[in-house]
């Protein structure tokens, strides 16, 4: 059985919402001392135990909150005289929400694609690289990245996609391109970029709005053509621009924080 520091490392990983529960004090009698620890998972699975009852219930609550808010906190309960809990005595807990990892859905493996793994996997994404054609992967010299050989629509069926989600298409056919990116709007994602020329943005921007496939509002969001503009050539150039775009997007937040300090 995995103890509750493997549990947390896979989590982090696997890019789910969960917090860390610790009893960090304790006086009198109590279900268990300081150390005990419990993992909540944000579908309300949990790992470990902090003493159960109604203990273990108020915490999953609390646990569940902080990991939707993305804050840790501290709280006191008298288990007596505020949870009914026989044992009389007052446990202090500090719910921790787990740091994970955005994702970063790479649409073809071909060698754009190849180079922004690369280039992104020491960067804070887990990264999947989708692509169906038979063999793409045989020389992949990248490791720590997670290869899907399959057709997109079966990834789109099986991966979540959430406000952590970043998408980059870079397939090699246009209809590819345009069948995925279509199906990359409707999504809730955090970013969605395709490769293409200026020309290409402008027929796919024209060709989504005349078949309804997207709105205008929708067409705003995707960055098209991907990437930040620094004269890019060839395939490891064009990455870096690429990966240097998810950067300033995974990093937008931040950049708010520190304006609003100042």
């Amino acid at each position: 059985m995995d103890n509750i520091y493997s549990i947390l490392d896979k989590v982090s990983q696997s890019g789910q919402g969960a917090a860390l529960c610790t009893i960090i004090a304790t006086k009198g009698s109590t279900p268990l001392k300081p150390g005990g620890k419990m993992v909540v998972m944000e579908d309300k699975k949990t790992f470990g135990t902090v003493g159960g009852g109604m203990l273990e219930q108020i915490v999953i609550e609390k646990a569940l909150e902080a990991i939707s808010e993305g804050k840790s906190q501290v709280f006191k309960y008298d288990l007596l005289n505020e949870l009914n809990m026989s044992c009389g005595g007052n446990v202090d807990v500090f719910i921790d929400p787990v740091v994970r990892k955005k994702k970063l859905y790479i649409f073809g493996a071909g060698h754009v694609g190849r180079s922004i793994a690369r280039y992104a996997l020491p960067l804070d994404f887990n990264i999947f690289v989708i692509d169906e054609r038979q063999d793409i992967f045989r020389d992949w010299d990248i490791t720590g990245i997670n290869i899907r050989n399959e057709h997109h629509s079966e990834f789109f069926k099986e991966m979540a996609f959430d406000k952590d989600t970043f998408a980059v298409v870079t397939t090699y056919t246009h209809d590819l391109d345009r069948e995925i990116l279509a199906l990359c709007i409707k999504q809730p994602l955090a970013y969605v970029g395709m490769i293409s020329s200026k020309r290409k943005a402008k027929v796919t921007k024209d060709k989504f709005l005349a078949e309804g496939i997207a709105t205008e509002e929708e067409l705003d969001k995707v960055d098209m053509p991907v990437g930040v503009e620094i004269n890019a050539e060839g395939p490891d150039e064009i990455a870096v621009s690429i990966v240097a775009g998810l950067i300033k997007e995974k990093n937008r937040d931040i950049v708010r924080s520190k304006k609003c300090i100042k």
